[in-house]
């Protein structure tokens, strides 16, 4: 398909989050962590992100 008429961007495109940033996300989850709503809902949010992250070297 010619690139003029392709549907979709064809050049790269940079992540949103690098993966340091996406790391920092889930330290400040945790560290907003406490036994409110919302604590316990970052809770569940920086263990679903975490999962999804390659470890940390």
């Amino acid at each position: 398909m010619d690139s003029s008429t392709a549907p979709y961007p064809v050049a790269p495109r940079l992540p949103l989050l690098t993966l340091d940033e996406a790391h920092d996300v889930v330290r400040l989850l945790q560290h907003l962590a406490d036994n409110s709503v919302e604590g316990r809902k970052a809770v569940q949010l920086a263990g679903e992100l975490g999962m999804r992250l390659p470890a940390a070297e």
